[in-house]
């Protein structure tokens, strides 16, 4: 039986080592922007991480704006100040340059800075109309693959998790350059990794949307994640590792972004929500409890007649015959 499914992901996808200020000052020139505004946390300014990219900006005279206030699971206060910001500088290009939390940032900065949406009405799944802005996303993390998917999720003010689901958000252009994950402390590795993992996981078992496409990018990054999350972790400067988890991060990425997560990551948001939780450790820790639940049970068959006539009968010995 023949079945139709559709499958959405970034335009562009670049793989390079140690080229996002040159490919991004390139990308720029051709979609003709010249006030980008990069949306970052404090540990990728203070590691150093943005630099280089500032410094090829400057000499190619690009009006830069930095907007370095994202924090982990970034508050909806926090989008909206960034948004005034892009308003203000009229920025004509949003670069999420982090983690996770950035580029989900960068996505709705990047919404709602060009056009007249407002945060509180796109939440769910297909409530976007409007138009964004041009968007590049780099990650500096191995695992939430942002930057393929069409999810941004916002911590409300009362601290619950809300998620905005479009095509709208998909960037048009990603870049995975490993050496900006060399730096990357030992528990964020493995926790990130394990986002990932778990990202590969819940699309392949998962019965809505599930496709042959979402099933062989899951399978080949559980490959590459299992593979090299531990030399990731033990050595951490070893770029073929970096590279491949982050390559890893991005296929499963691609996959839960066409045949979504499930219970896992349901029962994960809150925790991290309500308790600050690292998301790759709350999964981890509803993983195994998910996956016990949700293993079949063995239903025992009923024999038909044909298997019971099949059988080997037991013999019986005769009763003795007494007499009085």
């Amino acid at each position: 039986m023949s079945r139709s499914f559709e499958f959405a992901t970034s335009r562009s996808i670049l793989v390079s080592r140690g080229a996002v200020g040159d490919e991004l000052t390139a990308r720029m020139a051709t979609l003709e922007c010249r006030r980008p505004m990069i949306i970052t946390d404090a540990g990728v300014i203070k590691a150093g991480l943005l630099s280089n990219t500032l410094s090829m900006f400057a000499r190619a005279s690009v009006e830069t704006v930095v907007f370095s206030e994202v924090v982990a699971d970034p508050s909806d206060a926090v989008i909206l100040q960034a948004v005034e910001q892009a308003r203000r500088a009229k920025a004509d290009l949003v670069i999420g340059f982090g983690g996770g939390s950035s580029m989900d940032a960068a996505k709705l900065v990047a919404l709602l800075a060009g056009s007249d949406e407002r945060l509180e009405t796109v939440y769910g799944v297909g409530m976007v109309k409007g138009k964004r802005l041009p968007l590049f996303l780099v990650p500096t993390t191995s695992g939430t693959g942002s930057e393929v998917t069409p999810i941004a999720i916002v911590t409300t003010g009362a601290g619950e998790k809300k998620g905005v689901v479009s095509a709208t958000l998909l960037p048009d252009l990603a870049i995975l350059d490993a050496t900006l994950t060399v730096g990357l402390p030992t528990h964020v590795t493995a926790a990130t990794g394990i986002d990932a993992m778990v990202h590969a996981t819940e699309a392949y078992t998962s019965k809505r949307l599930k496709n042959p496409i979402s099933d062989c990018l899951a399978r080949e990054a559980m490959r590459l994640l299992s593979q090299n999350i531990h030399q990731a972790c033990r050595q951490g400067d070893n770029l073929t590792a970096r590279e491949n988890m982050l390559i890893g991060a991005c296929l499963a990425g691609m996959a839960f972004a066409n045949a979504p997560v499930a219970a896992v990551h349901a029962l994960a948001y809150p925790v991290g929500a309500r308790f600050h939780v690292p998301h790759g450790l709350s999964n981890a820790l509803v993983l195994a409890p998910v996956l016990r639940f949700n293993i079949p049970l063995p239903v025992p068959s009923t024999p038909s007649s044909a298997e019971l006539l099949a059988r080997p009968q037991k013999r019986t010995k005769p009763r003795r015959q007494t007499g009085l």
